[in-house]
C-alpha cells in the first residue's frame, strides 16, 4: 500500500481505529518523528525529547503492541544491552471505506497461490524486498574472474516489475561492494561461485551445490546425479544462512550460458519453475539444461532435468 502525491510516494500501512490509539498522545507523535529519521532506543529518544525514560518505554511498547514500530536488534551501549527500534512503514493511514476497482499494475496479492508461495518473501506490498546481487565484471576472487552475468539482472528486473507498483532505491549491486549488513536482507544473486562471490558463500546450503574440485560440477543432494555442461544451470529459493528470517533465490550456471538458460527459463517457464523440484516438488530446486533450438550457437530454449 503506498501514499502517492505529485508523483512521488511513500510505502504505508493500514491501521485499525483501535491501533492508532497509540498514535493519540503528543508524545507518542514526537517518538515516531525520532524513528521516521532513524532507528534508535529509548534511553538516546528521552535524552533528545528531552523527556523521562520511563514515558518513553511506554510510549514504546504501546507503539509496538499496535505493530507501528518493531526491534530491529540490540546494541551494548554504554555496558547495557539497549533494543533498537524502527518504524515498520514511513507512512499509515486509516481506511474508512473499501477500495474500489481501477486500473493498476498487479500487485503480488493478486498472483495465484503458487507464484505468491515463490515471489512473496522477495516483493512485498508491490515493493522489491530483496537486493539482486551480480558478479563483478572486473577479475576477482579466487579465480580472478570477471562477470558476463550482470546483464541477465535487466532480464529478471523487468519479469520482476511486473509484480511491482513501487521502487524506492536502486536494488542492484556487485559482488565486491556487498557488506556484511546488506546480507541481512532478501537476496537474489545471479550467478555461480565463479564470478559472484556470494554465490561461494551459500555453495553448501544450496540443495543442488557445485563441486569446486570437478571444475565446478553441479550436484544434486535430491536426485544424486551430477551434471557437467556448460549450458546448464539452477533455480534455488533457500532460507538465507546469513539470515533465518530472510530468503535468497539463486540463479546461476556453472558458465555465463547456464545462467542464460536459467534466465530463459523464468521469462518462458515460471509455471514450470513454480513446480519445484520433480523429485521433491516441495523444494524449489530446478536444474535445467539450455537448448541452441535454430543452431546459431546461442542458447534459446531449455529443458528442464529436475
Amino acid at each position: 500500500m503506498f501514499i502517492v502525491e505529485n508523483n512521488q510516494s511513500l510505502p504505508a500501512k493500514e491501521l485499525s481505529p483501535e491501533q492508532a490509539k497509540s498514535l493519540s498522545s503528543k508524545l507518542a507523535q514526537s517518538i515516531i518523528k525520532q524513528l521516521a529519521n532513524t532507528p534508535s532506543y529509548p534511553k538516546q529518544i528521552a535524552k533528545l525529547l528531552n523527556v523521562h525514560e520511563q514515558k518513553v518505554y511506554y510510549h514504546i511498547r504501546k507503539l509496538e503492541k499496535a505493530n507501528i514500530i518493531q526491534q530491529t536488534e540490540t546494541k551494548i551501549i554504554g555496558g547495557t544491552p539497549a533494543h533498537i527500534y524502527k518504524l515498520k512503514q514511513p507512512a499509515f493511514i486509516i481506511k474508512f471505506k473499501e477500495f474500489q476497482t481501477s486500473t493498476h499494475i498487479p500487485s503480488i496479492k493478486e498472483t495465484n497461490k503458487e507464484e505468491k508461495a515463490f515471489l512473496e518473501p522477495f516483493i512485498e506490498d508491490g515493493q522489491l524486498n530483496a537486493s539482486i546481487i551480480v558478479g563483478s565484471p572486473d577479475p576477482h576472487g579466487p579465480e580472478k574472474a570477471r562477470s558476463r552475468d550482470g546483464y541477465y539482472a535487466i532480464d529478471l528486473a523487468l519479469f520482476l516489475g511486473s509484480y511491482l507498483n513501487y521502487l524506492p532505491k536502486l536494488n542492484v549491486k556487485l559482488d565486491t561492494e556487498t557488506r556484511q549488513e546488506d546480507l541481512q536482507n532478501n537476496l537474489v544473486l545471479i550467478g555461480g561461485p565463479v564470478v559472484n562471490t556470494i554465490t561461494e558463500k551459500i555453495n553448501s546450503s544450496l540443495p543442488i551445490k557445485f563441486i569446486k574440485k570437478e571444475n565446478y560440477t553441479l550436484h544434486s543432494t535430491i536426485s544424486k546425479k551430477d551434471y557437467h555442461s556448460d549450458t546448464i544451470g539452477i533455480i534455488t529459493k533457500i532460507k538465507s544462512p546469513f539470515n533465518k528470517k530472510k530468503s535468497i533465490l539463486l540463479i546461476a550456471g556453472k558458465r555465463n550460458t547456464g545462467t542464460r538458460t536459467c534466465i530463459i527459463a523464468f521469462l518462458k517457464h515460471f509455471k514450470e519453475i513454480l513446480k519445484g523440484n520433480s523429485k521433491q516438488p516441495k523444494t524449489f530446486a530446478k536444474v535445467i539444461e539450455g537448448i541452441d533450438m535454430n543452431a546459431d550457437g546461442i542458447v534459446d530454449e531449455v529443458e528442464f532435468l529436475e
